[in-house]
């Protein structure tokens, strides 16, 4: 109201002025440079109160507590890091047991691990934990073109936070950045970077200089390249848990899928210890999106049940992608699926039970794909379980050399992965070459090695499909027919045309 009656009257003296002739030029470029200055000091003002994540955007709302109903038990698997995470948060709650041991509370909690993971799930399952103050900001929101705005940020960011505590009667506060490789990342030391400015406040709110210990601030912080960081911010006494948040192994998958299906009406044929046992590698948000998407499929077709299948739609859209309307001749259908076979034989004459899925139905990139089963999930890797994964990855072009003469471009990726595995065979010490370093091995020796390890398994390969010709033959139309074979129709059928006594060493 204010400001609407000082236009007023100022347009009014304008008009009056010019009314008695009087030049109003020079009146109006002040009016115009003041009217500026006005808008930027609002601008800047507004950006300081918008920009810590503190809840609200006025002084009305500038002490509200974030609420999040996540809690721990919401969060599937991570039990080693929720445990880890928890004891650091004890630090806040028992306060009188700390003191009695002499230990000096942790001053920073550091998050990391691959996207997906639940770290910032972990963040807000921690405001609930304890009674804190409760602020989040991202490290994007720091990073400005203006010198020393992302300094005066973090001052703020620490400064509101104590005030919020102080004024709910909380003796305790967290903060919490995610992504902070973003302001965090290492220093050059070449120049004065804003990047830097910001960084060096924020190491000094950590440590405490400026700023008094009641209440207390714990930060945490999440990052997917902890590789980046700054030294200094990594060291004791600023972030002093390292806590990692990993892929979830099979258990903690299950575990994942069962609070993402809750929810869900799920058929009698769903068994949630298979999908977990079939998404080796997965992501929390991952298995969020397979939960997700068989839901979609189901509610596409009118179910009122999520069956089994549907998951399995779900688990290839989120591995490779939705289905293209890429419609291939009947030739280039024929060979897809002698391709296919090819990769699903070796797979399962080498590992049993493997086989989850052989499909010609075109999703991404690829015209054609096998879904392999892992029989369980598996960190450490042989020699000859390598050796074995060689030969599955190069089944594919055998079979189209065994029945077109020639390999084609769809065996790229194939020969992509093949000479990954061989590479990992030598630099890890398990070929003729023994324990090398890489970095002191003529070039030409190791691509030899690789050339000679390759031909080798090709030519096993050659002679174990050359022996399974029943197979492919009886079994080109039915995949033709059907597009896709689960796992276990595509066994009955390895048997059913397997000639008996077959041995082949592998």
């Amino acid at each position: 109201m204010l400001k609407e009656w000082v236009i007023g009257v100022i347009a009014g003296g304008l008009i009056f002025l010019l009314f008695l002739g009087i030049n109003i030029t020079p009146f109006l470029l002040l009016a115009i440079v003041l009217g500026v200055i006005y808008f930027m000091l609002q601008r800047h003002q507004g950006g300081k109160g918008g920009n810590v994540a503190l809840g609200g955007k006025g002084k009305q709302k500038k002490h509200v507590i974030p609420r999040s109903n996540v809690q721990f038990a919401d969060i599937g698997g991570q039990e080693r890091a929720k445990k880890e995470l928890k004891e650091a948060l004890d630090f806040l709650v028992y306060k009188d047991k700390i003191e009695q041991y002499g230990i000096r509370p942790i001053k920073g909690v550091l998050l990391t691990g691959p996207p997906g993971t639940g770290k910032t799930l972990m963040a807000k399952a921690a405001a609930n934990y304890t009674n804190s103050a409760f602020v989040a900001a991202s490290g994007s929101q720091f990073v400005e073109m203006y010198v020393g705005v992302g300094a005066q940020r973090v001052r703020e960011l620490f400064r509101d936070v104590k005030a919020m505590a102080e004024k709910n009667g909380q003796d305790s506060a967290i903060i919490f950045i995610d992504e902070i490789d973003v302001i965090g990342g290492k220093r050059d030391g070449q120049q004065q970077r804003e990047y830097d400015q910001t960084l060096n406040q924020l190491l000094t709110e950590m440590d405490g200089v400026a700023t008094s210990d009641k209440p207390r601030v714990l930060v945490m912080a999440a990052t997917n390249r902890k590789d980046m960081l700054d030294a200094a911010l990594l060291r004791p006494g600023r972030f002093d848990r390292h806590i990692s948040v990993d892929l979830p192994d099979k258990p903690a998958r299950e575990q994942i899928l069962t609070i993402h299906t809750a929810n869900k009406p799920l058929g009698s044929d769903v068994v949630l210890e298979k999908i977990a046992q079939e998404t080796f590698g997965f992501s929390g948000a991952q298995l969020e999106s397979v939960a997700n998407e068989a839901a979609i499929y189901a509610m596409r077709e009118g179910n009122e049940m999520i069956e089994a299948r549907h998951f399995g739609y779900a688990v290839d859209k989120v591995m490779m992608g939705e289905k293209v309307d890429r419609e291939a001749s009947l030739e280039e259908k024929k060979r897809v699926a002698l391709h296919e076979l090819g990769h699903a034989i070796v797979s399962e004459i080498v590992r049993p039970g493997s086989v989850s899925q052989v499909t010609l139905s075109p999703r991404g990139k690829a015209l054609g794909y096998v879904r392999q089963n892992p029989m369980e999930d598996r960190y450490l890797y042989t020699k000859d379980a390598m050796e074995k994964q060689i030969m599955v990855s190069l089944g594919g072009a055998v079979a189209e050399e065994i029945y077109y003469g020639g390999r084609s471009t769809g065996s790229r990726n194939d020969f992509e992965q093949a000479l990954n595995m061989a590479q990992e065979i030598v630099q890890s010490g398990m070929s003729r070459l023994g324990i090398v370093h890489l970095q002191y091995v003529d070039k030409n020796r190791v691509h030899e090695e690789v050339e000679h390890l390759l031909e080798n398994l090709l030519v096993k390969t050659r002679q174990l499909l050359g022996q399974y010709d029943p197979v492919f033959i009886n079994s080109l139309q039915t995949l033709m027919d059907a597009e896709v074979l689960q796992g276990d129709e595509f066994r009955a059928l390895l048997t059913r045309y397997t000639p008996e006594n077959k041995h082949v060493a592998v």
